[in-house]
């Protein structure tokens, strides 16, 4: 009876070593992973229907601010990127342009640091055209916004322009080295801390928003803004899509 259990316990071992190391290589080799095609340029339809006859399942969603002069049916982005090897069924996010000019109420920019105005506005995709600075006597008005051309409330479009007047202390921190923070908006979470880590810049905490309509795993804010200096090592703390 020992002898017999045995058996099949060798019997049962010996299969699943065949399966793990001749069968699934074979499955995947054989078909089951495929290459993902390169549709970005493309008008959505054609994009969409190029990947379904592939065996994919084409997902719209929309960039994270309006990009002026796209039209809305160009892809501008996919996820996974052209070349990835992946199963068949995968989703591909296929990334388009918003539609229309949306009309935003002019955000109240007095009282912030100059850095988080201008991530603002490049949100909503404000021109910033000027920016002329005013001596202030106190430490906590130094980069700070004093007052802005379009006032709080007033309905503006993509492409519109604004002036602020932006505060500066008497003091300043000539001598220390400061770095630019670079722009990650619209990348995957790995390609954003590369770029932080090439720019001598940590990640710092990764808080998840829900979206429907724009692609998982993307960054849609950061913190420093874009372009700001800040010393070297300094955290940029990111909010990245999650789809649940």
């Amino acid at each position: 009876m020992m002898k017999k259990a045995g058996l099949i316990f060798l019997i049962v071992f010996l299969l699943a070593g065949l399966f793990d190391r001749v069968i699934m290589p074979w499955y995947v080799s054989s078909g089951s992973a495929v290459t993902v095609p390169d549709v970005t340029g493309l008008q959505y339809d054609e994009a969409a229907s190029k990947l379904s006859w592939q065996g994919f399942d084409p997902k719209k969603r929309y960039h994270v601010k309006y990009v002026t002069g796209v039209d809305s049916t160009v892809v501008l982005s996919q996820s996974p990127a052209a070349g990835q090897r992946v199963k068949k069924g995968r989703d591909v996010y296929l990334v388009v342009n918003r539609r229309e000019k949306p009309s935003y109420p002019m955000a109240d920019l007095v009282g912030r640091i100059e850095s988080d105005a201008r991530q603002t506005m490049a949100r909503m995709d404000i021109i910033i055209d000027e920016v002329q600075t005013s001596t202030v006597s106190s430490r906590e008005e130094d980069g700070r916004v004093l007052s802005q051309s379009v006032p709080e409330g007033v309905m503006v479009k993509p492409g519109s322009t604004v002036s602020l007047i932006v505060g500066r202390f008497e003091e300043s921190d000539a001598g220390m080295e400061k770095l630019i923070v670079p722009d990650v908006l619209g990348m995957s979470l790995s390609q954003a801390e590369k770029v932080i880590g090439d720019a001598g810049l940590r990640r710092g905490s990764v808080t998840k928003e829900y979206s429907a309509i724009l692609v998982p795993n993307t960054v849609i804010s950061q913190r420093p803004a874009v372009s700001a200096y800040v010393s070297p090592g300094q955290k940029v703390d990111l909010t990245v899509v999650t789809a649940e």
